[in-house]
């Protein structure tokens, strides 16, 4: 399994944040998901960590602290990106907005 680094966009205050393993091909995703129909022009972005953790934890069944080893971060970072990620979904299909890939 090859893993690609994610470094997450910040402004430059405070330090870097820690880098994320991403164990697949980011370019291989797609990019843009529309609800049909359109009821929110407003996208919704996720980005390609969140993704992962939420593949580790729901599709590949890993538990938070397994998925944190995977991804080289602590069991809490796993945990905020997957409530993150959960709740940008489903902001996306209660609204009707389209959803934009962040790679």
């Amino acid at each position: 399994m090859e893993y690609m680094w994610y470094e997450r966009r910040t402004c430059n205050v405070g330090r870097k944040p820690k880098p994320k393993r991403i164990s697949f091909d980011v370019s291989s995703i797609i990019e843009r998901f529309y609800p049909d129909p359109i009821c929110n022009e407003e996208e919704v972005e996720i980005n390609a960590a969140e993704i992962e953790a939420l593949r580790l934890v729901y599709i590949e069944k890993k538990s938070q602290k397994e998925a944190g080893k995977i991804m080289g971060v602590s069991n809490a970072t796993v945990w905020r990106l997957v409530k993150s990620g959960r709740e940008k979904l489903i902001k996306a299909i209660i609204d009707g907005r389209p959803i934009v890939v962040l790679k």
